[in-house]
């Protein structure tokens, strides 16, 4: 199987985590997408989805399946995602498509969060994808010195803008051994939105896939 091949078979997976009669929590990219198809052929059995981003909430509607907000519910059953990586603790780096402060929102609001990927996804320490940072324009030059000072070499995201209107700093080089602590040192500084170190939140079940098939893992 190629990775496609592999992500596919991760996102349908996921079909079996959803609530009958629930509102969906639907992420962002490319395993993503394989699942939103999935949904599709169960439109009927549930009340919609909350979308992480533009590109997902238009798939989603060209499918024919309801979008709501954020503000016309409390809590989401289940919030399906992938990730650029994931650790043995479930700790992950995601934005890779950008969409990270979404992302974020809505896994908060979620009582669990199963993340979808391919067994390349699998790390032993994040870091060597690099992490996504999401800033206000005005404060990237600000940004982006902080971040050297603690050992990463960000790089601006050219050409691109987030949804929130916002850009992209990719931080390469950084050592993430304790995830939850750099996660909450970056948000600390001014002008950084949030960053894609989904540590103080992580995922609840994996949905790997391999060449062997697709595992179920429990964070511990």
């Amino acid at each position: 199987m190629n990775q496609d091949e592999l992500k596919k078979a991760a996102a349908l997976a996921a079909l079996k985590e959803v609530e009958d009669g629930s509102i969906v929590g639907v992420g962002t990219g490319s395993t993503v997408n394989h699942f939103i198809d999935g949904l599709a052929g169960m439109r009927d059995r549930i009340r919609g989805a909350i979308s992480s981003s533009e590109a997902s909430s238009k798939r989603l509607a060209a499918h024919g399946i309801k979008l709501f907000s954020l503000d016309e519910i409390e809590e989401i059953p289940v919030y399906i995602d992938g990730a650029d990586e994931i650790d043995g603790h479930f700790c992950m780096i995601k934005g890779g498509g950008g969409a990270l402060t979404r992302e974020k929102i809505v896994a908060a609001v979620s009582r669990r969060f199963v993340c979808i990927c391919d067994a390349s996804k699998q790390v032993a320490t994040l870091g060597k994808f690099p992490l996504p940072v999401e800033v206000i324009p005005m404060a990237a030059a600000q940004v982006s010195r902080e971040l050297v000072r603690l050992g990463g070499s960000p790089r601006l995201r050219e050409g691109f803008v987030t949804d929130n209107g916002n850009l992209i700093l990719d931080v390469h080089g950084l050592s993430i051994s304790d995830p939850v602590a750099m996660e909450t040192t970056l948000n600390q500084i001014v002008g950084v939105v949030t960053n894609g170190l989904f540590a103080r939140r992580g995922a609840d079940v994996l949905l790997l896939a391999s060449a062997g098939g697709v595992e179920r893992q429990l964070r511990d």
